[in-house]
């Protein structure tokens, strides 16, 4: 066990993207970072690691530990332990948000549905990994097919009145259907909350699968797409937790079995007066 002083990092190989936090052992996020991944998850995962040390002025001496996550987190070798990305993502939406229940993570690669008890751990999950039809990469499918950014999707969506119902559940075929339905006189903001909703119905049968407790945290890259937000509440009949910090859930979780490991405290909480990191900002 140690002190009261020392850092940990949590880093989030993903399929899309690397995202890294910085915590001090007190709970504390001081600084996030996000990367591409590419070819050489490795690579990515170190240029994020030095990124964070340049952005907060720290040493390697200064980092207690570093704790992988995410499908590339074995490939992590300067890490000193990995753990599952359903565990990282239970442990996170636990500490940003203490009421959570149910937990959804929807990446580029694949939809998670996971509940956790009171502290945080995994009760039980399911995912979508065979399909890309629930996932992130169907909703840059349905941008790129109109010629927008997923922020520009995201905006022109919630000004949809009539929503077009997308019956494809393959990412390719999906392009195809955007397009016909575009040529055919279909208001753009209607496609694109028609495909959310579309991916939202997937997301939320997973969810179910599991059983749908308050709250729910949405969290993932997607978290933070309004659009998609407002689909998965639209069908759950609820509001779900959002915040700029459910991009970095994995992130976040694995740096927090990182300072659990550390520190041996069971439950670690977010300071108050630390609700938000010093920054947060994309590479």
């Amino acid at each position: 066990m140690m002190g009261e002083e020392g850092y940990v990092i949590g880093v989030d190989s993903g399929s899309t993207y690397t995202k890294g936090v910085v915590m001090h052992v007190d709970g504390r996020i001081v600084a996030t970072d996000i990367t591409m991944t590419g070819i050489r998850i490795l690579e990515s995962a170190n240029r994020l690691y030095h990124a964070l040390l340049e952005k907060t002025g720290l040493s390697e001496s200064d980092i207690a530990y570093v704790v992988g996550t995410g499908y590339g987190r074995y490939q992590i070798t300067f890490g000193h332990m990995q753990v599952t990305e359903i565990s990282a993502h239970g442990l996170a939406a636990h500490y940003l948000f203490p009421r959570t229940h149910t937990v959804l993570d929807m990446g580029g690669q694949d939809t998670k549905a996971i509940r956790i008890n009171d502290k945080g751990e995994v009760i039980d999950f399911t995912m979508n990994d065979k399909c890309a039809a629930g996932t992130g990469r169907f909703i840059e499918a349905a941008a790129r097919a109109l010629g927008l950014d997923l922020r520009q999707a995201s905006e022109i969506a919630l000004n949809a009145k009539r929503p077009v119902k997308i019956t494809s559940t393959c990412t390719v075929f999906a392009e195809t259907e955007v397009l016909e339905h575009l040529a055919a006189g279909e208001r753009l903001e209607d496609i694109l909350y028609g495909a959310y909703l579309g991916i939202a119905t997937r997301s939320v049968g997973l969810l179910r699968r599991v059983g749908v407790e308050p709250e729910v945290t949405f969290q993932g890259g997607v978290s933070l797409n309004k659009g998609m937000v407002k689909a998965v509440e639209e069908l759950l009949h609820m509001k779900v937790n959002t915040s700029p910090l459910t991009m970095y859930g994995g992130a976040i979780g694995a740096a927090l079995y990182g300072i659990k490991r550390l520190t041996g405290k069971e439950e670690i909480v977010m300071p108050t007066a630390a609700r938000a990191p010093r920054e947060v900002e994309s590479a």
